[in-house]
């Protein structure tokens, strides 16, 4: 184990207690192979299942793993037209599970996310029974502010790159605080406690993954 693979690990375990303190259940793993099987251990085969756009999770291979399981998958791309859009939010709303990943979270445990259309924090924030959060370590800031400086100018910039988003950062590299039609940076949720017990868990791994 490398120097930084063991203070991952160090990182991790403190954070299970960081967690635990507002109300979210989390779990340490080494590797992005250890994540995907403890994501798949806490999913009960024919539970509904559906997800939020993620890297990490694709990284993971979390998303093949749940569509060629024992699952109801409810594929959020297969909606074309806005009305067919509508209908897979309802459907979205009312899964068992909802997978993502997180865009940073704190040492004090809490989740900071930044949305474009915000389906991803809002059933985060509300609607499916069960979400899991599937983080790399490198997705670690030290406090709120930090979280943000980290969103605003390590991911959101690539992710515009990925989307094909035309927007100052894609082409800078970093944040320039705009106002574009197709900024993806128009909803900001922090999550510093979970109100209902066991609803929210998250996998941390010890590898840097997503933007």
């Amino acid at each position: 184990m490398t120097p930084k693979e063991l203070n991952y690990r160090h990182l991790g375990e403190s954070m299970i207690k960081k967690f635990e303190k507002r109300n979210i259940e989390a779990f340490y793993t080494a590797t992005r192979e250890e994540a995907r099987t403890k994501v798949l251990e806490l999913i009960p085969e024919e539970s509904s299942v559906t997800y939020g756009g993620s890297a990490t999770l694709n990284e993971c291979g979390i998303l093949d793993a749940v569509r060629t399981g024992n699952y109801s998958f409810i594929e959020r791309t297969d909606a074309r037209t806005p009305e067919e859009k509508r209908e897979m939010m309802s459907r979205q709303m009312m899964a068992d599970y909802f997978l993502m990943s997180t865009n940073a979270f704190t040492k004090d445990g809490e989740l900071v996310n930044i949305d474009g259309n915000g389906n991803r924090v809002c059933f985060l924030i509300q609607g499916p029974s069960h979400v899991i959060v599937v983080t790399g370590m490198n997705k670690l800031a030290f406090d709120i502010p930090e979280a943000f400086q980290r969103i605003h100018n390590c991911a959101t910039p690539p992710n515009c790159v990925r989307l094909g988003c035309k927007t100052p950062c894609s082409v800078t590299g970093t944040c320039g605080n705009c106002l574009s039609p197709e900024t993806i940076c128009c909803q900001e949720v922090i999550t510093r406690y979970s109100k209902h017990p066991g609803r929210i868990k998250v996998v941390m791994v010890g590898e840097d993954l997503g933007f």
